[in-house]
């Protein structure tokens, strides 16, 4: 079964195509390193919750959106040694022209519970 990691961040709205720019790159070296799928999603139907939401979660301020990402791996090793070498990749090193706020950045690994994908009809 695969593995997939998550992740949720704060992007400024004038930041966008910054972040796209970066996430594509990333998206390409993470498929190098055995991910299946990458996807980045900027929010556009997000609701404002009283006890929580996407916005409240990483302490979005005034002008920023919310990215929610994915990556999809055959499994944990596979995820696992794929992320050390990113993390080795002296390109990938965090630096100052991020086009986020890491602090408010959450992820984390998950192993699915529920696994289903559509088919093509031949």
């Amino acid at each position: 079964m695969s593995y997939v990691d998550g992740f949720i961040v704060p992007v400024p709205h004038d930041s966008k195509e910054q972040y796209r720019a970066m996430a594509q790159k990333m998206a390409g070296k993470l498929q190098d390193l055995g991910a299946t799928q990458v996807l980045e999603g900027w929010g556009d139907d997000l609701s404002r919750g009283k006890v929580t939401d996407f916005y409240m979660a990483v302490k979005a301020e005034d002008g920023e959106n919310v990215v929610f990402s994915y990556i999809v791996w055959p499994d944990k090793q596979t995820r696992d040694k794929g992320w050390e070498k990113l993390m080795a990749d002296p390109e990938m090193q965090p630096g100052q022209d991020m086009p986020f706020d890491g602090k408010r950045m959450f992820w984390g690994g998950f192993q699915p519970i529920v696994e289903e994908r559509a088919t093509a009809d031949a």
